[in-house]
């Protein structure tokens, strides 16, 4: 098995909440080897930017060489650039490396620090010009020039919709042709936004450098950065940090065992004892008979009259079924949508034990009706 080197060329953030530091995470949590290549140092917390400290541009490139030279690249993510000088030779070290380029053109940070002036904005051009896509929010993208004048100029941009103001974010993948995609999805009530850019883009390089086509790779980072929203610490006085550590089992390599269902006689009684024993209860439907029950770490069991089994996840859970089937496997029903939010596909083991191979995504912990929604 081989492991994606994604190679990360950021700022640091000093709070923990963005920069490398929620790159690393994002990266090794969805399974990547996490290289870097520090453009700045920055004081800041969740109230804001209080000093930055500019790398200078031959560290940067040394830095670059380095991990090239050695440990080679699969895909490359870059954040805050620090200024003008370094864009440009970064953007000229990118002609020689061979990997797909996420950019992140940060400007701002949550918080509202400024971390980019106006030439480095325009030196973030020459960037765009080596990028397999560019990840602006829309003030991001009026500062570059508007969709327009970018897709006109051959690049691609997925537009991060969360500064428009409604219940509902949209997230827009365009190029020259058009709209290829776009994303709707409720809007987090939360103010521990902290990061949210940096993880998207870290995750999105993640898949490309797993062999993902640009939407499922934007798919699945999107959904990476919502459970990281739901699943935030509430570190900090502002804009706090985003929960990564506690999406272990929602995402990455197929097939996750993260999900059983055993069959109970007292419905009552057998939640009642699940919740005792320290589990978490996060679906309560009594006329169903149904509960569901999250494990630290993220696992999650149910409890549901008769049932027994178990479920695995896939993200990539066509394929697999098809993939199988192909080698005599034996499906009782293939992939259908179920109306809980589940994709799922049934078969039985020699045994005549119950298996469910699924894809749930965002909704496997947090359904809408979770309870304390």
């Amino acid at each position: 098995m081989t492991i994606p080197r994604i190679l990360i060329i950021a700022g640091s953030d000093s709070g923990g909440g963005a920069g490398i530091q929620a790159d690393i995470r994002t990266v090794t949590m969805l399974g990547g080897h996490a290289m870097t290549a520090i453009t700045a140092i920055t004081a800041q917390n969740t109230l804001g930017v209080q000093g930055v400290h500019q790398v200078p541009t031959e560290m940067v490139l040394a830095q670059i060489d380095s991990v090239v030279s050695d440990i080679g690249v699969d895909a490359i993510k870059i954040g805050m650039i620090g200024s003008a000088e370094t864009a440009l030779a970064v953007a000229e070290r990118l002609e020689h490396i061979a990997a797909p380029v996420v950019l992140d053109p940060v400007m701002v940070a949550s918080s509202g620090g400024v971390l980019a002036d106006a030439a480095t904005i325009e030196a973030l051009h020459e960037l765009m010009g080596w990028a397999f896509v560019t990840t602006p929010n829309l003030p991001e993208l009026a500062a570059l020039g508007g969709e327009a004048e970018l897709t006109a100029r051959g690049e691609m941009l997925l537009i991060k919709g969360g500064h428009a103001p409604g219940p509902t974010i949209t997230d827009r993948l365009v190029g020259s042709e058009g709209e290829i995609a776009r994303w709707e999805h409720p809007r987090i009530d939360t103010q521990d936004t902290h990061g949210t850019g940096c993880t998207l883009a870290s995750a999105i390089a993640v898949g490309l450098g797993q062999g993902l086509d640009l939407p499922l790779a934007i798919e699945r980072a999107r959904t990476f950065v919502r459970l990281a929203l739901r699943d935030a610490p509430g570190l900090g006085g502002g804009n706090g940090p985003m929960g990564h550590p506690r999406v272990r089992l929602d995402l990455g390599e197929s097939m996750r065992f993260n999900q059983a269902s055993v069959p109970v006689n007292d419905y009552a009684a057998s939640r009642d004892f699940y919740e005792e024993l320290g589990l978490t209860l996060i679906v309560d439907s009594p006329d169903n008979s149904y509960a569901r029950f999250e494990a630290p770490g993220g696992a999650t069991l149910s409890i549901h009259g008769d049932t027994q089994a178990i479920y695995f996840e896939c993200d990539d859970l066509d394929a697999r079924v098809a993939a199988l089937q192909s080698v005599g496997f034996v499906f009782d029903s293939e992939p259908v949508d179920q109306d809980w939010g589940w994709r799922e596909a049934w078969l039985v083991d020699p045994a005549g034990n119950r298996l469910c191979l699924f894809s749930a995504g965002e909704n496997r912990r947090y359904p809408p009706w979770r309870v304390g929604n």
